[in-house]
């Protein structure tokens, strides 16, 4: 075994030491913070580096060219469906109401919330209205 091999090696195992642990603190955030959505931003944060570091640490390990791309589409799935499920979890928690408002720094879905759509298509023709840019059947 070369010096440069042992060294990777190693240097692998303490990156998936590392990212376990972070993935443990993480569950130890989930655990013991109080609302939604903080426990949301510690599923998936420290989880998603935690993950990441784990694979940097398996690819160091394997080495191999199909064994470091599936890694790579680990990876890269778990960064396209991480923050999407943080998120729509944090909406339905909002519109369900588990989140207090008050507490909010800032709230811009609430302005997406309470103002009435404009209707669109729904008014009648007035009496005498012969215009012709309105679609058919209006």
């Amino acid at each position: 075994m070369s010096p440069w091999t042992q060294v990777l090696d190693t240097a692998g195992a303490v990156l998936v030491f590392v990212g376990a642990a972070i993935c443990l603190l993480g569950v130890a955030g989930m655990l013991k913070l109080p609302d939604v959505l903080s426990r949301s931003h510690a599923a998936t944060k420290p989880q998603t580096l935690g993950l990441l570091l784990v694979l940097a640490g398996v690819g160091m390990r394997l080495r191999g060219g199909m064994d470091l791309a599936t890694l790579g589409l680990i990876g890269f799935f778990q960064l396209m469906t991480g923050p999407v499920a943080a998120h729509l979890v944090a909406r339905s928690a909002y519109r369900t109401g588990q989140i207090e408002r008050g507490e909010l720094l800032f709230d811009d879905l609430d302005a997406q919330l309470t103002e009435p759509e404009p209707r669109r298509g729904t008014d009648p023709p007035a009496e005498g209205d012969t215009r012709q840019d309105r679609p058919p059947g209006q």
